[in-house]
């Protein structure tokens, strides 16, 4: 069997950010299966800027269905929204 047939590893479980980050220092990541990532959008900044915004209520609480149904709060959502409507300018 070639290094291509080889089936990928599963990723082991990780618990701490040192275990992390000695996992992709030592372990070559082309052997594991991590078709189960997704993307995830930058959100470390700190957010010190604030928005007022006026909308129509039903479209909040569109917005807010929304976000629940992702299991996030729904400022999280519109910032996403935001980011990428940024994209595409």
């Amino acid at each position: 069997m070639s290094d291509r047939e080889k089936p990928l590893k599963p990723l082991p479980p990780v618990l701490t950010d040192a275990e992390a980050e000695r996992f992709t220092d030592e372990e070559d990541l082309s052997e594991y299966d991590l078709s189960g990532f997704k993307p995830a959008g930058f959100r470390f900044q700190r957010k010190d800027a604030r928005l007022e915004l006026r909308l129509p209520q039903e479209q909040l609480d569109a917005v807010k269905r929304a976000a629940k149904e992702r299991g996030i709060p729904y400022t999280r959502l519109v910032r996403e929204f935001i980011e990428q409507g940024m994209r595409s300018l």
